[in-house]
């Protein structure tokens, strides 16, 4: 018995053409080996800050285009990324992060409730409030320390004082309120924001070490003032929902991500997939460029089809490529 078989023997995994389905849909249960997951799935199992992560991918960029990125990197400026859907927008953050060395990007995902000061940090009051009455009723009359209530969000890490700068990614910045651009600027500007609980405090208390958006690495605050030394790379996508305010504008440096064509995509699957990755994909490749309409399919989805037809799984069976390749707009 293999063990793909049942765990109890009754129902061995059938060999040939379908030996790629774990799942059948016909109630018995079985005991199965998982096959290693895309390069894209696979997760550190042990990141230095205790966190688990993707693994960075291969990202590649257009020469002119990457000329953009290095602009902003000189000016200091915030890079302003647009483009449809699935255009690598945002892994171009991390590819940042990952070819200058910089760490873990920090990520603030914008919603249409985000406000700046999530960005910065949050001080969580009535956990100190409660702990301060727990203490009290033990007859302890200390004063729990204010650090562990303070928690500096993506934005507020960023901008803490290093050598080394940290890639933000503001994540889909036209998801949020119309305001949000405008108030982004001060900060942006001037590198620097005021925790007004911590600047009220005596100056025996001028430091405080404050908890931060990196697991378990706490930050001193002094004086209440968070103030960088170098400025944060700072990379804002937009799916080109809404136009941003000129005052914001003339403060980023703006580029465009232009969906890529097929000699790019084959150099995305050769760098994904290995070259090897190539030799069967031309069918693959021919249906995914008749589909894609703007912002209708996304690069990702041709990764995961040439991911299942290398792994020897049959594309054309049923529904299956059309569930791959199904477009992003909702039509059918």
């Amino acid at each position: 018995m293999t063990a793909a078989e049942s765990a109890t023997g009754d129902h061995p995994t059938p060999s040939g053409d379908r030996d790629w389905r774990l799942f059948r849909g016909d109630g018995a249960s079985r005991s199965v080996i998982f096959p290693p997951a895309p390069p894209w799935r696979r997760l550190h199992p042990e990141d230095p800050d205790g966190s688990r992560a993707a693994r960075p991918r291969p990202y590649l960029i257009d020469p002119d285009d990457a000329d953009i990125v290095n602009a902003a990197l000189h000016l200091r400026r915030p890079l302003l990324v647009t483009g449809h859907p699935g255009t690598g927008k945002s892994s171009l953050a991390h590819a940042i992060a990952h070819e200058l060395s910089l760490g873990r990007v920090l990520h603030w995902p914008v919603n249409s409730r985000s406000t700046l000061q999530d960005a910065l940090y949050h001080y969580d009051a009535i956990g100190r409030l409660r702990e301060t009455n727990l203490r009290r009723d033990t007859d302890d009359n200390s004063e729990p320390g204010i650090g562990q209530y303070v928690r500096l969000g993506p934005l507020g890490n960023a901008l803490l004082a290093r050598d080394r700068p940290r890639v933000l990614l503001i994540d889909e910045l036209d998801k949020g309120d119309v305001d949000l651009p405008n108030d982004l600027l001060t900060v942006f500007e001037e590198g620097e924001f005021e925790i007004p609980e911590i600047s009220r405090l005596p100056e025996e208390q001028s430091t405080v070490h404050v908890r931060t958006d990196d697991p378990d690495m706490p930050a001193p605050v002094v004086h209440g003032r968070v103030r960088c030394r170098e400025f944060p790379v700072v990379v804002i996508t937009s799916n080109g929902e809404r136009e941003f305010p000129p005052a914001f504008l003339r403060r980023c440096v703006r580029l465009d991500l232009p969906e890529p064509d097929e000699e790019r995509l084959r150099d995305i699957v050769a760098a994904h997939l290995g070259r090897e990755a190539l030799h069967d994909i031309d069918d693959l490749l021919e249906e995914f460029l008749g589909r894609r309409a703007p912002g209708e399919l996304a690069t990702d989805q041709l990764l995961n089809a040439v991911f299942l037809r290398t792994g020897g799984i049959e594309l054309d069976a049923g529904r299956l490529l059309d569930a791959v390749l199904h477009q992003l707009g909702g039509a059918v």
